[in-house]
């Protein structure tokens, strides 16, 4: 059995599988703000499973942000300021003697769901998570490919593919925020962007509901935003190309429309016949606590 803790910007949740990725059980609670309630709250977890199954637990942990790989310590958690430059394993191993793994959440999700979910039948699996911020993971052969910099997958980094701005619809670099793909297709980004444009707080949710409603401006940004997402797309198949691409995240919740975003991507690439598939999660927003138990068995593989 292992122990999957997946810690989030507003949430801990964890998981324990048995050896046949069955979850055994699973809960969440509330994430401290300060890394040392964080480290406190990741022990009670690993200790109250212990003592309840009465057994010592191998454990994996996926996160916001990416391991500097000389070090050890987290880098870019955007959404958590507070793990950035600490060692969650560093500082786990002072208070606990399990055996403990940590990655980056997008990677554990992608690895998730090309073990035992919807891209299990692939080899090359790309894994991007669309919610409030978002990110990617690449896995092969069932593997996650982290990359000499710890960057592997961190496709949202790029620069945003956008020409000048030719109409009232195309706002390319008319956004006062970051020209990076994060700055576009995350929920936050959608929510910054359709108030810069139009002057009116929704939220991300929201403006997909107005969309499928058929409100002309929320049609029009949504628009857009396959385009944006299509353009995107084609960075990993052009640069990766993969087998299948699986999305997650509260954003991707409200896609409805993957079908119409491979057409665009296919004509961007001019490729008629685009053989990577578009997949939705089988295992949703447990596929990131999933992967890190997977993570944890794995390693010790």
């Amino acid at each position: 059995m292992q122990i999957g803790i997946d810690l989030g910007a507003t949430k801990i949740e964890y998981v324990l599988l048995d050896n046949n990725n069955k979850e055994l059980e699973r809960n969440r609670s509330e994430t401290p703000k300060n890394f040392a309630d964080t480290i406190k709250s990741i022990c009670e977890i690993i200790k109250n499973l212990e003592k309840k199954y009465k057994s010592n637990f191998v454990v994996g942990i996926c996160h916001p942000g990416n391991l500097d790989s000389s070090s050890g310590v987290i880098k870019n958690a955007h959404n958590s300021q507070w793990l950035n430059n600490k060692s969650i394993i560093g500082e786990l191993k002072k208070k606990i003697k399990n055996d403990i793994f940590s990655e980056n959440d997008a990677n554990c999700f992608s690895l998730s769901e090309a073990i035992d979910g919807a891209a299990r039948h692939y080899n090359s699996v790309f894994g991007i998570i669309l919610g409030s911020g978002c990110g990617g993971g690449l896995v092969i052969n069932r593997k996650i490919v982290t990359g000499a910099n710890g960057l592997g997958g961190e496709w949202s980094l790029n620069q945003m593919p956008i020409k000048e701005n030719k109409s009232n619809i195309e706002y390319g670099e008319k956004f006062d925020f970051s020209n990076r793909i994060e700055g576009y297709l995350s929920g936050k980004s959608i929510e910054k962007n359709y108030y810069y444009l139009f002057n009116e707080k929704l939220t991300a949710k929201e403006i997909f509901s107005r969309y499928r409603k058929g409100n002309n401006n929320a049609f029009n940004f949504v628009s857009e935003y396959k385009r944006y997402l299509a353009r995107c797309l084609v960075i990993i198949v052009s640069t990766i190309d993969p087998d299948a691409i699986v999305f997650g995240g509260g954003v991707s919740n409200e896609i409805d429309f993957l079908d119409e975003v491979k057409s665009i991507t296919s004509k961007y690439l001019n490729e008629k016949n685009l053989k990577t598939v578009l997949l939705k999660p089988i295992y949703g927003d447990a596929s990131g606590v999933r992967g890190a138990a997977l993570l944890g068995r794995q390693n010790l593989t």
